[in-house]
């Protein structure tokens, strides 16, 4: 398979993560009475993810997400001279659907705060007792750690999963799966980012401080997933891979 077509293949699937994902927190969940909540948003982008990787994971390896790519190069299991590609189509395909999502919703972004229209963040103080997202976290410490810890449990799941040892044909289960779990545990910390592309595609149609913040869901999701395919690597290995041969 070309690169071309790699990277066709995770900007489509980066598209329907974005656009399922964050356009199940924007359309669907704040509406009184009915609103899909905190599962229906985590649910959202596991579904994304899980159907994605299905549709194209015999393609690209359904990556839709740089921390995702650029951990799986420091796990063994992705070429470096393929990432740049793959990130760029990530990048595009999500902001491709931020702009349809903004072009549905029609939000009025004039005087955004943290958190608006889907976008990733962190509160430095309590309103009425909850921040941005209805949780209790706040500061820039507790978000790095967040998403640095939860891209590691992503990354090192995604190595799992798709390990050559592992069950076959599960992966995308399991990986949708923890996505959804990752939400669930993160949304009232950060909107849970765990991916670069995904908070970019939505960043750039807010700015003011969901740009000013953007870099923290560059840094730490990858970060995150560098050492979490990392610690798969050595936890798994037997031997044959160097990363745990004994010195003398």
């Amino acid at each position: 398979m070309s690169l071309i077509k790699k990277s066709i293949a995770e900007f489509i699937g980066t598209f329907w993560l974005v656009f399922g994902g964050c356009g199940a927190a924007v359309l669907a969940c704040g509406i009184p009475g009915t609103g899909i909540g905190y599962l229906g948003v985590a649910l959202a982008f596991g579904l994304t993810v899980l159907t994605m990787a299905f549709a194209i994971g015999h393609i690209s390896g359904c990556h839709l997400n740089p921390a995702v790519t650029l951990g799986l190069v420091a796990g063994g299991r992705f070429s470096i001279k393929d990432a740049p590609a793959y990130i760029v189509a990530q990048v595009l395909g999500g902001i491709l659907a931020a702009g349809a999502l903004w072009y549905i919703a029609a939000p009025d972004l004039t005087h955004a705060s943290v958190g608006a229209f889907a976008t990733n963040g962190w509160s430095d103080t309590l309103v009425n007792g909850v921040n941005a997202f209805g949780g209790h976290a706040t500061g820039m410490g507790a978000a790095l750690v967040a998403e640095i810890v939860l891209t590691a449990a992503f990354l090192f799941v995604i190595m799992g999963a798709t390990d050559a040892k592992a069950p076959a044909g599960f992966a995308p289960i399991a990986i949708g799966l923890g996505l959804t779990l990752i939400h669930l545990i993160s949304i009232p910390v950060t909107n849970t980012s765990v991916n670069p592309a995904r908070s970019t595609a939505v960043a750039v149609f807010v700015g003011g401080v969901a740009i000013q913040q953007l870099w923290l869901f560059w840094v730490a999701p990858i970060v995150g997933g560098i050492l979490g395919a990392i610690t798969y690597r050595c936890v798994a290995c037997t031997g044959g891979c160097g990363c745990c041969a004994k010195k003398d």
